[in-house]
């Protein structure tokens, strides 16, 4: 599999902007709302915000994703309304690496993160999460429960992952399959309870069967006090 490297503007358009393919390097293109994306982050991330947004600043927005650890090395393009010296000053105080006057196409988004991506360091996944006796290894793609190994597929260790990243908190069928860079397929819908199932078996073999929960009528949950 190759190199992947996901582009998010806060322009809604970006949606449905097509993936690019260059050499061994696929870039995909994501809308960004006014929180942190609500997925698996895996490559380099590049962030395109407008200066003014719906309902809150482009320069809060920053500084929001910024303290999100996923998104600490991301590249972050403001996106100004006019070249101002002072807009200038106060995005980059916010934490943007850069500025440009927007609004940019898909073709002048790609042109400027062809030119800058220097290759895979420049976002590394967190390789390692921990959450009390729960140990991720992104890198090693393995999961372990008091130092016991968790048994799990390539799908379900993600769905592990992703609960790990969003402790406490119901997620939805919908926002697994979102996660998982599945969204648009409604038979995934039906394939996560077979995914949590799997989960669940992986987590009793460690010990760890109580983390897992199922609020009825809404999703499931990680619980980690």
């Amino acid at each position: 599999m190759g190199k992947q490297v996901s582009i998010y503007g806060t322009d809604p358009g970006c949606a449905g902007f097509p993936p690019f393919r260059h050499g061994e390097t696929t870039y995909f293109f994501h809308a960004l709302g006014s929180t942190a994306p609500v997925r698996l982050i895996d490559g380099s991330v590049w962030l395109f915000i407008d200066w003014l947004l719906p309902d809150l600043s482009g320069l809060e927005l920053c500084r929001r994703l910024r303290a999100d650890p996923r998104l600490q090395s991301a590249h972050v393009t403001m996106l100004l309304e006019e070249d101002s010296t002072e807009d200038r000053r106060r995005a980059l105080a916010a934490g943007a690496d850069d500025y440009a006057v927007g609004p940019l196409s898909r073709r002048t988004m790609l042109d400027r993160v062809l030119a800058l991506d220097t290759g895979p360091a420049t976002t590394p996944p967190q390789q390692q999460l921990s959450l009390g006796d729960l140990q991720v290894n992104v890198a090693g793609q393995q999961a372990t429960w008091q130092g016991r190994l968790i048994p799990l597929r390539p799908n379900e260790f993600r769905v592990l992952r992703f609960m790990v990243e969003h402790p406490n908190r119901v997620l939805t069928r919908q926002e697994l399959v979102a996660a998982l860079g599945k969204a648009g397929d409604p038979d995934y819908l039906r394939t996560v309870d077979v995914w949590i199932k799997r989960l669940r078996f992986g987590l009793k073999v460690a010990g760890a069967q109580s983390l897992l929960r199922t609020v009825h009528g809404r999703g499931y949950v990680l619980d980690i006090l």
